[in-house]
């Protein structure tokens, strides 16, 4: 892409968007068929499969910027993701549930706030991160870092446990039948997973040209990285949680929609260990003041969501909940301080 023109530069940024949002809508339908056909339970098949298909953009993004060593785009990617992940809880319960009732009346379920409840401790472990600088430059990856792989997978075990037994409650299995999933997707099993890795592939690839070209286009406008990674590319990339989410809470799958968010929220903090390994040392020591203003700000904008979910209210204002109009508010001032600090 180096002799590209900035316009050309443009349209593969705007076509790669697009590829990862239209691709996010169709496999919502795929991976709610999946979830259904082989029994993986609501929340955790939003978990497990839409987690890892929706963030292979940041993957690839990670992963790129890491092996250049551009750690303000691989760090901020990560961490802005998670912050702007979480406002896209807003955008579904707006669009997504609208005057039904808001998001978090519709799911609250244990599961969900377990997640939410591992994303604070794994934010909490990244910032702690930062505090070992220096410490593990020689080292492929810090304890930090396997110590947040290490909670990850433990909430997945324990939260497919706690999944299996929220889907025997008779109103989710209640509102599965009427749901259907097979009118939204009538091939087979087998083709609903061909369709799903192809599908991922191509989010693989639209998540890499995006790096390249949105990093092309914030040099040349001379937008700081930091800035750059934690809003503008960490929106396109989250193209496929808003599409997933809204295709979810669209055919009442309301728990899947939230454990897409909060998972794939979870999941991100696990690529540093990847990075690091990539990168030869430890990347989650090279996190910046902004880094750990936007973790902190993931931190409190999951929480307003987990006190939703713990105490949900009907009660709407402009076509969502309390808590969403919180969240909103709240990060809107987030961003006048990234801006400030950055």
């Amino acid at each position: 892409m180096e002799n590209l023109s900035n316009l050309s530069l443009l349209v593969i940024f705007l076509l790669s968007s697009g590829i990862i949002w239209f691709v996010g809508v169709k496999i919502t339908h795929i991976i709610d068929f999946i979830t259904v056909h082989f029994g993986l339970g609501e929340a955790f098949g939003g978990m497990i499969l839409l987690t890892i298909i929706t963030n292979l953009p940041e993957v690839a993004i990670t992963f790129v910027a890491s092996y250049k060593h551009d750690y303000d785009i691989a760090i901020s990617n990560i961490i802005g993701g998670i912050a702007i992940q979480t406002v896209v809880l807003v955008v579904i319960d707006i669009i997504g549930v609208g005057r039904k009732a808001p998001l978090t009346w519709k799911g609250h379920s244990r599961v969900l706030i377990l997640e939410g409840i591992s994303l604070i401790f794994i934010l909490a472990l990244v910032i702690i991160g930062k505090q070992f600088e220096g410490h593990f430059d020689q080292s492929f990856a810090s304890p930090v870092e396997y110590l947040i792989v290490f909670i990850w997978i433990t909430s997945v075990y324990l939260l497919a446990k706690l999944g299996l037994k929220e889907d025997q409650d008779k109103e989710l299995i209640k509102v599965h039948h009427a749901r259907n999933p097979k009118k939204h997707f009538k091939g087979s099993p087998t083709s609903a997973i061909l369709l799903t890795i192809f599908g991922a592939i191509l989010i693989l690839i639209a998540g890499v040209t995006l790096e390249m070209s949105g990093t092309r286009l914030s040099n040349h406008f001379g937008i700081n990285g930091v800035l750059f990674g934690g809003t503008i590319l960490a929106l396109c990339t989250a193209l496929p949680e808003i599409s997933t989410g809204i295709a979810s809470a669209k055919i009442r799958d309301y728990n899947m929609a939230v454990s897409d968010i909060f998972g794939g929220n979870a999941f991100l903090p696990v690529l540093f260990f990847f990075a690091s390994f990539l990168n030869g040392s430890s990347v989650l020591s090279h996190l910046s003041a902004s880094n750990i203003y936007l973790a902190c700000l993931g931190i409190i904008l999951t929480g307003i969501y987990l006190v939703g979910m713990v105490l949900p209210s009907s009660k709407q204002i402009w076509r969502m909940g309390k808590d969403s109009l919180i969240v909103l508010v709240v990060y809107l001032i987030g961003l006048i301080g990234l801006w400030i600090i950055s």
